[in-house]
This record gives C-alpha cells, structure tokens and sequence, in this order.
C-alpha cells in the first residue's frame, strides 16, 4: 500500500496521476500557479485515502489544513466580492459620465472661453484674508489686456466680472483667455487660484479605479476633483 503524509507528497501524487478532462482544463492550470479550494480539498481527500494507518496524520495538521482551506475559499468569495464591486463602480462612472456631457460647470483652471458681447463671471480663492487682490486678463499672445482691482478681501471665494473690454475700454474679440489672480497675503504676494465657467464636451473615465477627466470645450481638461460647482 502507499501512503502519504506530508501536502508536498500529495500534490507530487496529483500532479503525476491527476489528467486533465479537456485542452481548456490543462491551459487553465498552467497558466495558474496558485492553488483554489478545490485544490486543497482534493489535497485533503487524497491525504485521508492514503495515510499510513501505521502512522496516521496527526488531528491538528488536519484542522491547520482545514483551516487553510477555509482561508482560501474566503480569499476567493472576497475577490469575487471586489470584481462585483469593481464592475459596479464602471458601471455608474460611465452613466455619471453620459451626464455630464454638454453641462456647464466651474472648475479651477486659468483659462475661458469669453463671448466678449457679455462678458464672464469667475471666482478667485483667497486661502487667508490679503489685500491688492488683482485678477490681470491675457489674451492669446499672452499679453495683458485687463487688470481687475479686487482690494482687501476676506478668505474664501471672491467672484470678479469681466466685461470683454481692455484697458481703454475697447471690446476685445470673443475668444480663450487666460486669468490670473494673485494677492498680498502676510506682506507677501501670492498666486490663487481661479475658478472659470466652461461647457463640458467630453469625458474619460478613469482606468483601474482613476479619477475621471472632464474635457472642457476649448480649454483641455482637468480632474473631476477640480471641478467646483455643476449647473445645467
């Protein structure tokens, strides 16, 4: 009679005795170098079959494995759990995703679109209280053709307009342009950031669980974390 005690000996004897049903049973095992639950309780069975009745497994090795074998059927209904969630997650991105399509949305970034007829409203942010806040405006060549006084101004968000004149008061071609604020804060001057409205013309979603990107129209992109206020 052969016997075998040790897991090592047991699958030694599966791997050298077990044949595969089909070419798809025997790819899904050589592509696989872990082992499932239904490996260790065949591992299990066969060491029970063929233990040396003279000297039989110990009973705690045989609660250890079984032990092992819950551990990996555990292991295997939480990744299953997590795919689930996984695609469910993919799922509601790709319809949050539809909807955003065509909305308007304020979202930090530099840059506008401006239909100079009626100008633009944006938003700076202060993170403390400073004073000399400005908002200068660049056209495409990056020259500036405005400058918005905002004085003192509290922390928080602080909104300006721009009237799609320059400096003479002239009106400026309708077009990108690229805002830049800054302010005096703890006798410093410091850079801020603005926050600009602009119409969302696609979406990608994020890979592996990423962040999604919105496509702004004319402007680029920018994270959906960036992203301030989502209107109509």
């Amino acid at each position: 009679m052969s016997t075998v005690n040790s897991a090592s000996d047991v699958l030694a004897g599966l791997s050298s005795t077990t044949k595969p049903k089909d070419s798809s049973s025997t790819s899904s095992s050589s592509s696989s170098s872990s082992l499932g639950k239904n490996d260790f309780l065949q591992l299990l069975v066969t060491q029970l079959n063929n233990q040396n009745p003279l000297d039989p497994q110990d009973n705690s090795e045989f609660v250890a494995q079984l032990a092992q074998f819950s551990q990996v059927e555990g292991m295997e209904n939480l990744n299953a759990s997590v795919n689930t969630i996984t695609s469910g997650f993919q799922s509601s991105q790709a319809l949050q995703a539809s909807s955003l399509v065509g909305r308007s949305v304020i979202a930090q970034t530099d840059k506008a679109v401006v239909d100079t007829s009626t100008g633009i409203t944006g938003a700076v942010k202060l993170p403390e209280a400073g004073t000399e806040t400005t908002v200068s405006v660049y056209d495409s060549a990056g020259a500036v053709v405005k400058k918005i006084n905002l004085g003192a101004q509290e922390a928080g968000n602080v909104t300006f307009e721009w009237d799609g004149t320059d400096t003479n008061g002239t009106k400026l071609a309708a077009g990108t342009y690229t805002f830049k604020a800054t302010a005096t804060i703890d006798d410093t001057k410091t850079a801020l950031s603005t926050y600009m409205p602009a119409t969302v013309s696609s979406v990608t979603l994020g890979q592996d669980g990423g962040e999604m990107t919105l496509n702004l129209a004319g402007m680029g992109s920018v994270k959906l974390s960036q992203v301030q206020v989502i209107g109509q």
